[in-house]
């Protein structure tokens, strides 16, 4: 052992003394799940080996369908930076599960790779859930990137339950700002469903799923940087409508939901629209105003299903305002 290993074995033994709550502050696997976004991807890399936590840190990058390529970036003391390749389902449910089961963390983190991290991510949400046996995972305030503007979303409460998600989707609440127990990941509460269509919603399913067994914690404040890259394709439509559905049969307590049953259908009945089938657009936003008259969204479809407006404009609306449909 030369001088340098000398001087990183001392470096991580000091990390590994550093106290959180009466122990050592523990391991945190990051996953950053990408693919064909390599500068974007170095962006993700850069903003996870920045934290300012006293503990160590292991970054995971998993290549999904995708040549395997590390950025050449210098790698502090007390992290680590590899990269695995994602050969379950392909997609973001696969990557971020491939990820996942590979980590070796106490804690596990996930940073999309448009999107990044500020200094005291970490820390802040490491002693939060530490110190919060209730909680199943932390998440935090977001910084919204899109079209130019930087919106600031924080979430009004300190906890957000089962029913809080049920209601709403608390869009806050995204997969790059959550920070969960390994053991719960892959125990309790599961590994993200690979069988929801096309991934969309992937995240809150698993939101859903952790909440059963106990609050999401908040961290209130931005701790993340969410990149908003909004795409239009006419195929987006049918894969939001089919996982919506999916979601709907899987939980039957939003039936007992107006509020989050209306939400549901109103969103159902903008992507009808959107795609063109107005006369199911039609039904489903009867469906959502039958449950509760206030949604809004179900008002925005009939809007679009006769042509007051266009559905691509709806989104700019939102998107500018940090909010989705």
């Amino acid at each position: 052992m030369g001088p340098d290993d000398d001087h990183r074995a001392s470096v991580m033994r000091d990390e590994r003394s550093t106290r959180v709550e009466g122990g050592t502050w523990p391991l945190v696997s990051a996953v950053i799940p990408t693919r064909d976004r390599p500068l974007l991807m170095r962006r993700a890399v850069e903003s996870v080996l920045a934290q300012k936590y006293p503990g160590r840190v292991e970054c995971i990058i998993v290549f999904d369908q995708s040549e395997v390529l590390l950025p050449q970036i210098d790698v502090p003391e007390g992290f680590e930076l590899r990269a695995i390749t994602n050969e379950r389902t392909p997609g973001l449910a696969g990557a971020r599960n491939t990820g996942a089961l590979g980590a070796k963390g106490e804690f596990l983190a996930f940073c999309d790779d448009d999107d990044e991290w500020l200094p005291d991510k970490l820390r802040r949400q490491v002693d939060r859930l530490s110190r919060d046996p209730d909680a199943v995972a932390v998440s935090s305030g977001v910084f919204v990137e899109s079209r130019g503007r930087t919106i600031e979303r924080v979430p009004p409460m300190d906890h957000v339950g089962f029913e809080d998600l049920l209601v709403s989707r608390q869009m806050e609440l995204h997969s790059s700002n959550l920070l969960v127990r390994l053991s719960d990941f892959t125990g309790r509460v599961g590994l993200i469903d690979e069988e929801l269509p096309g991934s969309q919603n992937e995240d809150y399913d698993w939101l859903l799923r952790a909440a059963r067994h106990g609050s999401i914690g908040i961290v209130r404040d931005p701790l993340v940087r969410i990149h908003w890259q909004s795409s239009w394709f006419s195929e987006r439509w049918p894969t939001l409508i089919a996982a919506h559905l999916y979601l709907l049969k899987r939980y039957p307590e939003f039936q007992n939901s107006p509020r989050g049953l209306a939400r549901m259908y109103g969103q159902i009945a903008f992507y009808e629209a959107a795609s063109g089938d107005l006369g199911s657009a039609r039904n489903w936003a009867s469906r959502s105003l039958r449950a509760n008259w206030r949604e809004r969204r179900a008002y925005l479809a009939l809007a679009v299903s006769y042509r007051f407006v266009s559905a691509k404009r709806v989104v700019g609306w939102a998107n500018r305002a940090g909010k989705g449909i």
